[in-house]
């Protein structure tokens, strides 16, 4: 474009005379791939930047996905072609794909992956692997991607875990985050890899021209902004964008809350199944509880039972033991009465035997009485 069409009859340049919010920032990827296509330079001196690169060291950029700037892309929103990103064969020997990302999509790292691969994926049938090009993945995040990790522009690659030794330097994927623009390095900020965020992220025309005072190759994406924002097909498809955007995450959302819904239900469903389960366990525990209280009842009948029938055996055992000794007590009784008259008959015999005694006793008085008359008679006839 020459000098006349980028000034204005004042002289300056045209994007002075804007103010305001911007119509589509470059969040919008439409917007963003507008740019990077329409302006090489401004795609040269992005590369650069995220790259390190200085400007003699390329020496080609050659956008390999390119789109009719103003028409209709909406059959192709919902694709997996990428038709947004902007891929670009870089001194026709490094593969890079630049995506810009609003969208907070929980599998971007697999997206990213995918976007990845396929780009690495380019060799044509018999070719040595060898030949496979260094491919570069670069996406520019409008969301947290590793919260519990925040940085501004971190770099992955293949490593060996435990020495970090790179596997290939021809497989890479680095992210620019563009909430946390104030964590970018020293680094970061000398290759202005900051600036470029800043750009991306501008919301107003005023940010856009303090950015283009503070750099010139930034002016000249100012520049270009400015001219796409003014043609209507542009911003209609623009719109059309951030309308499927909208829409998607309208989707999005109502996916999210079925699926949070969906929890929920599974979740009380999970909950009143454990509430059964506890409700027939508790029914168990009483049919045990039950159980058990009817075998100790059981036990309890039998032991009554049992020491009913050993009351009943010891009663009647006693009630026999009252009849012998009832019968005992009549023969005791009877012995008694017979042991009496023995020891009448006894006292009589004693009497009698002592009367006989006493007789004899007499009798052998008289004989003794005789014998001495008979011992004195023959001592008088001699």
């Amino acid at each position: 474009m020459n000098q006349t069409t980028r000034e204005t009859s004042s002289g300056g340049p045209r994007y002075l005379q804007a103010t305001g919010r911007l119509p589509h920032p470059l969040t919008n990827d439409y917007m963003f791939k507008a740019l990077l296509q329409k302006n090489k330079n401004v795609l040269k001196q992005l590369i650069c930047s995220l790259l390190h690169l200085r400007p003699d060291e390329i020496e080609s950029v050659e956008i390999r996905n390119p789109i009719v700037l103003g028409e209709a892309l909406t059959e192709d929103f919902d694709s997996k072609i990428f038709v947004l990103d902007i891929n670009v064969l870089l001194n026709n020997r490094i593969l890079i794909n630049l995506e810009m990302q609003i969208v907070g999509y929980e599998n971007w790292p697999e997206r990213a992956m995918t976007y990845l691969c396929r780009n690495f994926d380019q060799l044509s049938r018999g070719e040595d692997y060898i030949n496979a090009r260094p491919t570069i993945h670069i996406g520019f995040l409008d969301f947290l991607l590793f919260p519990q990790y925040p940085e501004f522009y971190a770099t992955y690659k293949m490593m060996n875990v435990k020495n970090q030794h790179i596997f290939t330097d021809k497989f890479t994927l680095s992210v620019v985050n563009l909430k946390h623009i104030e964590l970018a390095t020293q680094e970061d900020r000398e290759w202005k890899i900051d600036y470029w965020a800043s750009l991306f992220k501008a919301a107003t025309w005023e940010e856009l021209i303090m950015l283009a005072n503070q750099n010139p190759i930034l002016e000249d994406a100012v520049e270009t902004i400015y001219e796409l924002t003014a043609d209507e097909s542009i911003r209609e498809q623009c719109k059309a964008r951030e309308k499927h955007i909208r829409e998607m995450n309208t989707i999005r959302r109502e996916r999210e809350l079925a699926m949070q819904a969906r929890d929920k239900a599974v979740q009380a469903k999970d909950e009143a199944v454990q509430a059964r389960d506890k409700a027939v366990q508790a029914k168990e525990e009483a049919v045990q509880a039950r159980d058990k209280a009817v075998q100790a009842k059981d036990k309890a009948v039998q032991a009554k039972e049992e020491a009913v029938q050993n009351l009943n055996a010891a009663s009647q055992k006693l009630e026999e033991t009252s009849l012998e000794l009832n019968e005992t007590s009549l023969k005791l009784d009877e012995t008694s009465h017979k042991l009496d008259e023995t020891s009448h008959k006894l006292n009589e015999a004693i009497h009698e035997r002592d009367k006989a005694n006493q007789q004899l006793a007499q009798q052998a008085r008289e004989i003794e009485q005789l014998l001495q008359e008979n011992k004195r008679l023959k001592s008088l006839q001699k």
